[in-house]
This record gives structure tokens, C-alpha cells and sequence, in this order.
């Protein structure tokens, strides 16, 4: 049985950091000052690493006498390796500046990644389309901490969708939490008339035969999820069913 050839292809890397300098060159042998050392896990020792483009190996204690070292050199942030270098593919696979200091590049991965993305900023954007007022305000006042007192529902829907494009994963978590959902059913029970806040402190029933206070908000505390919080315990969970059925 034959066994399949090893594919030799032409492959770049790319250095890791934002703004790549016009030229950067990354160790190429094992010094005191820059440690290029492989461990052999067959024989538990480091090996001295050198690349030297007229050699078979990348390991020192096997490489001949006449050694032609040459720069690696990343020009604009990029090195391009031809499939016939295969030293130094090796020898850049085996760099402890690989996946720190510089990374293969992998378009079919890149590209795999960008779609990923966009398909988590569509999900968000369709989701924060279907979001009611009550929720785009809850979104609005809790995960982006904006004062939503004044804005007209346009400007709701408009920034509570630019946060979800710009930060897909971050909103999605948001509209996914148990207690952001509390939050936003509370919103609904003031709206609704059915809860009062008074003295920007106090809340209170307002339902028929009810007009009871139901509890005091600590300062500087959030209303919604001081309230939220309460409708969690044992205590809270009967006042929740009672105001839930007076929504429906």
C-alpha cells in the first residue's frame, strides 16, 4: 500500500503585533542572549536550534561543518516561505517565537473565522431588531449604562443595534441572562401601572386592594435590579407569579 505524499506548498507568516515595523528579523540560532532550544521528547534534551539554508537539519548537532547562515528577515510585517525552503518551514514550525511573536498565516482558517464573526453579528443585529421598547430601554440602561429618559424609541432601536454590531457576543450574552430578562419584565410591571416608585426609593403595589410597599431600593442602586433581585428569592417568587398574571 502506497503511502500518500506529503503535500509541499509555498506558506507566509505574519507577525503578531498591530503595527509590524518595515523590518523585523526573529533569532535564527541558539545564543546566551537568544535561546532556540527544542526539547526532544524521545530523549529528554534540548537541542540547539540554527537555521542554515544549505543544511538537511535544523538542529546543530546535526548539521555539517559547512554552515551558510542567513537573516530572517519580515519585511512590512511578512515572510513568504517557498515550498523548495522546507528548512526553513521546519525551523519556523519549531521557533519559540511561533504563535507568540509571529503566526502562519492560514487563509482558509482566516476566512472560516471572518464568517464566524459575521454570522454572530448578524444573529445579534436580527435579535436586537425583535427586542420590544421595554427591552431596548432595559438593554440600553444596564449593558450600555446610557440614560434612556429622553431618548425616542428611533434612537433606542438605533444604538441598541450599533451596540449589538460592534459587540455581537457581548449583547447576545445579554439578552441571554436570566436576570437582564427579570429586569425587563420589571420595566413591564411599572409601565403597566401594576408597581409605583416613589421617592425614587420606595417601591410600591398598585393593585387593586394592594397599595402595600414592597420594598425600599438602597442609594444609588438600580430600581429594576434591586427589584429583579427580590422576584429571585423564595420570598419574591409569589409576587412575581401575582403581578405575571396580571400582565396576561
Amino acid at each position: 500500500m502506497k503511502k500518500n505524499k506529503e503535500a509541499f506548498v509555498d506558506k507566509s507568516y505574519k507577525l503578531t503585533r498591530d503595527k509590524a515595523p518595515l523590518s523585523y528579523t526573529i533569532p535564527s540560532r541558539n545564543t546566551k542572549r537568544s535561546s532556540l532550544l527544542y526539547f526532544d521528547e524521545e530523549t529528554g534534551q534540548n537541542r540547539s536550534m540554527r537555521y542554515a539554508k544549505n543544511q538537511k537539519t535544523i538542529f546543530e548537532d546535526e548539521q555539517d561543518g559547512n554552515v551558510l547562515l542567513e537573516p530572517i528577515i519580515f519585511e512590512d510585517g511578512f515572510l513568504r516561505v517557498p515550498k523548495q525552503n522546507q528548512i526553513l518551514q521546519k525551523f519556523l514550525a519549531h521557533h519559540p517565537g511561533n504563535g507568540n511573536d509571529f503566526i502562519e498565516v492560514d487563509k482558509e482558517k482566516d476566512a472560516s473565522i471572518d464568517v464566524d464573526s459575521m454570522d454572530l453579528a448578524l444573529d445579534a443585529m436580527i435579535a436586537a431588531k425583535e427586542l420590544d421598547i421595554e427591552m431596548l430601554e432595559t438593554i440600553a440602561r444596564v449593558v450600555m449604562g446610557v440614560k434612556v429618559d429622553r431618548m425616542t424609541s428611533a434612537e433606542l432601536k438605533r444604538d441598541v443595534r450599533l451596540f449589538a454590531s460592534r459587540y455581537p457576543e457581548d449583547f447576545l450574552e445579554s439578552i441571554n441572562d436570566p436576570l437582564l430578562s427579570l429586569q425587563n419584565k420589571c420595566s413591564k410591571f411599572f409601565s403597566e401601572g401594576l408597581l409605583l416608585l416613589k421617592n425614587k426609593k420606595d417601591v410600591y403595589y398598585n393593585l387593586k386592594g394592594n397599595k402595600k410597599k414592597l420594598l425600599t431600593v438602597p442609594y444609588g442602586e438600580d430600581p429594576l435590579f434591586i427589584l429583579a433581585s427580590f422576584l429571585q428569592s423564595d420570598e419574591g417568587l409569589e409576587v412575581l407569579r401575582i403581578l405575571e398574571d396580571k400582565i396576561d
